[in-house]
């Protein structure tokens, strides 16, 4: 069936639009915008045509998060391939960039292979794996890097375990670049945040926790600042927290360094403040940070430092986070609070819609090289629909995702993905919608 999405205000930072309009969808692809698009209904015959009213609504290219754990294989219990694509498509999210961290880790053609295979059994939204710079994410011996990509994957990382060996980071640096694919780089000095469990300052001190210093994180962003430039390659840098880490990469932009970076929701949602009863939930890695620091990520996004948003999606069971906080695992599982959070920036006019739906699609699009984040005749239907006024309250009782651990259970929050359209498709429709 093709449909056709009428009365919408369409936003395509790609080609500058942002205009009521109409959007035909065609076997899958988009085949026209504009007001015209009743002559669907004459060009194709005996195909049904359905008329899907959005107005008041929001319509942009599909979402992408360009960082999220599926943890399979290997830690199923935390989420699966198919429950973590139910979270994307319920988040608004039509394509979505998976890290290697499972078990085993997904260094070698098999594993990227599994999870692109899993994918498409589940027919929910695109999956884009990403490949491990280096064999189990040790940061020795690089990974097959050509047969990796041949196999499918969209980039190299090794995710939470940050590359030390600086020799090491060159060469794979050296390597992608050949391959025309992104280094995802977790910068963490680990001989500065060992043992480390929330950001060092008055919170730690007060709370007697171990803080991990914002001289961590900044300190391998200078060296890989450092290496890109050498050798005149790209690096990413994944979830920016700290004020030095944005005024380094706002100085190697200047520089014209080739450097991108990505930030998380909570990184300006949250602070270490929010530490003070010990919720493993706020548990992240690199940690919640100061108001100072939030209000430095909120500058680095409205001046463009910070490139891309992505909500770091992290899932795992009760097992894993109703310990002792020195012993709760990291993470936030975020497909389905992101585009709320994030909405956020435009109630406060941090960011325009524009330069919102630039940072969650447009911009991964074009990080990863995905021919994906375009509305553009001919281009797959992938498609969010977004209710800006919604008003609604988190449940993690309700999350798709196997994942339930959540520091926003019970917030209100405004503005949610209503419908997701992913080639062509209805992948998601909320309840509160009616087609």
């Amino acid at each position: 069936m093709n449909l056709v999405l009428k009365g919408a205000r369409v936003i395509d930072p790609s080609q500058k639009i942002d205009a009521p309009m109409n959007i035909l969808i065609k076997d899958g692809k988009i085949a026209e915008l504009g007001d015209n698009t009743d002559k669907a209904k004459r060009d194709n015959g005996s195909e049904q045509t359905k008329t899907i009213d959005v107005k008041n609504m929001i319509v942009t290219p599909g979402l992408i998060d360009m960082h999220v754990h599926l943890r399979e294989p290997g830690f199923e219990y935390k989420e699966t391939i198919a429950s973590g694509c139910a979270a994307a498509v319920a988040g608004g999210f039509t394509s979505i960039a998976c890290m290697p961290n499972t078990k085993p880790v997904n260094d070698n053609r098999s594993i990227t292979e599994f999870i692109r295979r899993k994918a498409a059994e589940a027919n929910l939204a695109n999956v884009y794996p990403i490949g491990a710079i280096s064999m189990g994410a040790e940061g020795k011996i690089l990974t097959e890097f050509w047969d990796m990509k041949d196999a499918g994957i969209v980039a190299f990382s090794d995710d939470g375990r940050p590359l030390m060996d600086a020799a090491l980071m060159r060469r794979a640096l050296e390597y992608a670049h050949s391959l025309e694919l992104p280094i995802i780089q977790h910068c963490e000095d680990t001989n500065l945040s060992a043992g480390g469990l929330m950001h060092e300052g008055y919170y730690s001190t007060i709370l007697g926790l171990r803080g991990i210093p914002s001289l961590a994180e900044e300190t391998m962003i200078a060296r890989d600042i450092l290496i890109a430039e050498y050798t005149d390659t790209k690096v990413h840098i994944a979830h920016v927290s700290t004020a030095g880490a944005v005024r380094l990469i706002r100085e190697a932009k200047k520089r014209r360094i080739k450097i991108t970076a990505e930030t998380a929701p909570h990184y300006f949602t949250l602070t270490d403040e929010s530490l003070q009863n010990y919720d493993t939930n706020l548990k992240v890695n690199p940690p919640l940070r100061s108001a100072a620091d939030v209000a430095a990520i909120k500058e680095g996004l409205a001046d463009g430092t910070i490139d891309a948003l992505a909500c770091d999606h992290a899932p795992h069971a009760r097992t894993d986070k109703e310990v002792e906080f020195e012993y709760a695992a990291n993470g936030i599982s975020g497909l389905e609070t992101s585009l709320a959070l994030s909405l956020a920036l435009v109630h406060e006019g941090v960011l325009a819609w524009r330069e919102l739906i630039e940072k969650m699609s447009t911009n991964p699009a074009r990080i990863l090289n995905l021919s994906k984040g375009a509305l553009v005749p001919g281009a797959d239907a992938d498609i969010t629909v977004i209710d800006p006024q919604v008003k609604w309250k988190v449940s993690v009782k309700d999350f798709r995702s196997r994942g339930k651990n959540s520091p926003f259970d019970g917030r209100a929050l405004q503005g949610r993905a209503v419908l997701t359209i992913v080639g062509g498709e209805i992948k998601y429709c909320a309840p509160s919608f009616k087609l």
